[in-house]
């Protein structure tokens, strides 16, 4: 199947979106999903992505497109505040603890950062790592790293969306299956196959 630009149509719980797509490299397209200003999506979302998560004391996420979503789950689960590991580090910023991540939105290496004080809400609770998209798990290692240092016990990985191998990992809760795109010569884009999908289709699972 291939996709025709300018947009992908796309719906989650009842919201519909446009994604436009965004070719990130030669072989490589996202329809790209942003949630960070999108009040309407986080509201429809947050409910169902809760009622998917275990019993734990605290939501980590990473800045800057998974705050506005941890922020509503938090808020509907009753909870006083939640934790945010920086993309840059803060004069204020004490006993920072650190882990490095490769972003395939913006195909560059970056460091995460978390404040001494968050440490300590995390120190030994159960924590959920909320994300808004898991596609190579890369932001999600490092926040597992992150958590660890803190010494918290890692119960659950949320995100509204999987892509690729992601889709059938069984450590993580999430609501839809996202693609990631190869970008054509005629200006379509057709939906990348992962390796997990090809071997279960070969296997004739799928």
């Amino acid at each position: 199947m291939r996709y025709q630009p300018p947009y992908f149509d796309f719906e989650i719980c009842g919201v519909k979106r446009k994604l436009p797509f965004v070719k990130i490299k030669e072989d490589l397209a996202l329809a790209s999903f942003c949630i960070v200003s999108d009040t309407e999506l986080v509201q429809a979302v947050a409910p169902h992505l809760v009622a998917k998560l275990p019993e734990v004391d605290v939501l980590l996420t990473a800045e800057a497109k998974g705050i506005i979503l941890t922020y509503e789950m938090s808020r509907l689960m009753g909870m006083k505040d939640f934790v945010v590991a920086r993309k840059h580090k803060k004069p204020y910023m004490q006993n920072v603890l650190e882990a490095n991540v490769f972003s395939i939105t913006t195909q560059a290496k970056q460091t995460l950062y978390l404040d001494g004080c968050d440490v300590e809400k995390l120190r030994g609770k159960r924590v959920a790592i909320v994300d808004d998209v898991i596609a190579t798990g890369e932001s999600l290692t490092a926040l597992e790293t992150l958590a660890e240092l803190a010494q918290a016990n890692i119960v659950t990985r949320a995100a509204v969306l999987a892509e690729l191998d992601s889709v059938y990992r069984d450590d993580i809760v999430y609501l839809k299956e996202h693609y990631v795109f190869t970008p054509n010569e005629d200006g379509t884009f057709t939906p990348i196959e992962c390796e997990t999908k090809k071997r279960l289709r070969e296997s004739g699972s799928l």
